[in-house]
């Protein structure tokens, strides 16, 4: 699998992959506002390198805060490739924890993360409704049919080995 860091990423490309998959660069969740392109990750590359899935994250204190991360092959390890490339990071960085948030009706992402050693640690209710406010075109309903209300917070524990 070809994982290489977002700066080996052209910009404008970065740009037409968050308008086609989120609707614009920008991410409003709880923890902040974020410019996606301008965050550091990684991507997976196909043999024609065009982009299969990425992963942004931001570093805090002792702790990293994973922003995004877009697999657009499910099943083929594209996003636990991701994730494990951001846990190296994390080991080598010093950081002690990853966090991240997904809206209440993210099920896949739930279940993704839980498997990967991820546990929840809060629940942010109504936290959409107020990323509405200056992100208007979050949906209402997401998958499923779901409304998309409540933030949901998870954590893993960094260990030395980067696992």
């Amino acid at each position: 699998m070809n994982v290489v860091s977002l700066k080996e990423i052209r910009k404008e490309n970065l740009i037409a992959f968050f308008q086609e998959h989120w609707g614009s660069p920008e991410m409003v969740i709880s923890s902040g506002i974020y410019n996606c392109t301008t965050l550091d990750g990684f991507a997976v590359l196909n043999e024609d390198t065009v982009i299969t899935g990425l992963i942004t994250y931001v570093r805090k204190d002792e702790g990293c805060e994973i922003i995004s991360l877009d697999s657009l092959e499910e099943k083929k390890g594209i996003g636990t490739a991701l994730i494990k490339e951001v846990e190296k990071m994390a080991a080598r960085s010093g950081c002690r924890r990853i966090t991240l948030i997904t809206t209440n009706d993210n099920l896949a992402a739930l279940k993704f993360y839980q498997k990967r050693g991820f546990v929840m640690t809060a629940i942010h209710r109504n936290a959409v409704e107020n990323a509405r406010k200056i992100k208007p075109e979050i949906p209402l309903i997401g998958n499923d049919g779901i409304p998309i209300r409540d933030e949901i917070q998870l954590e893993k524990v960094v260990t030395g080995d980067g696992k």
